[in-house]
């Protein structure tokens, strides 16, 4: 599927609103609520067993999506910002909450996510952070962007979740 061409439009949820999503374990998409599918511009079909990276947003650092699955193949949840590019080409901000489905066995069964609306706060501090972390990334590669997000955060004496949770409220 291609890629569509970011365009300058931000489509914003409501406070009210939840984006559903659950992947395999590979990240292909096998669940969309309705709410997704509407903001994400593509229909059901269209999405159902794509990897959900086709809503990347080329603005994001890869080193936050490593940070991402580095966390789910631990089994653990994480909590990330993240800009996604709409099938037109808008864009939306998230707040997502990424967790691990464990099968019986304690495998890795599926992944979901629930997204809600950003913080007001956290979009005066995110996407200027996220600019300099893809611009190092660009520069340098993503080791050291991460390098870069983690001394950003050893600089706040906070942790990665700490400062994403800060953000939110």
């Amino acid at each position: 599927m291609a890629r569509p061409t970011p365009k300058n439009n931000e489509k914003i949820l409501s406070e009210s609103e939840f984006i559903v999503s659950k992947t395999d374990i590979k990240g292909k998409l096998i669940y969309g609520n309705k709410i997704f599918i509407k903001i994400s511009g593509y229909q059901e079909s269209e999405l159902r067993g794509q990897p959900h990276s086709i809503l990347r947003h080329p603005d994001m650092p890869k080193a936050i999506f490593k940070l991402l699955w580095d966390r789910l193949n631990a089994k653990k949840e994480i909590f990330a910002y993240v800009k996604n590019i709409c099938k037109d080409g808008s864009f939306y901000w998230v707040l997502a909450n990424v967790t691990v489905t464990l099968d019986a066995n304690g495998s890795v069964a599926d992944l979901h996510s629930v997204r809600r609306k950003p913080s007001a706060k956290s979009m005066q501090i995110i996407p200027d952070l996220y600019a300099k972390l893809l611009a190092e990334e660009k520069k340098s590669g993503m080791d050291a962007s991460i390098k870069m997000l983690n001394k950003i955060l050893n600089d706040k004496g906070v942790s990665y979740d700490d400062f994403i949770f800060d953000l939110q409220h």
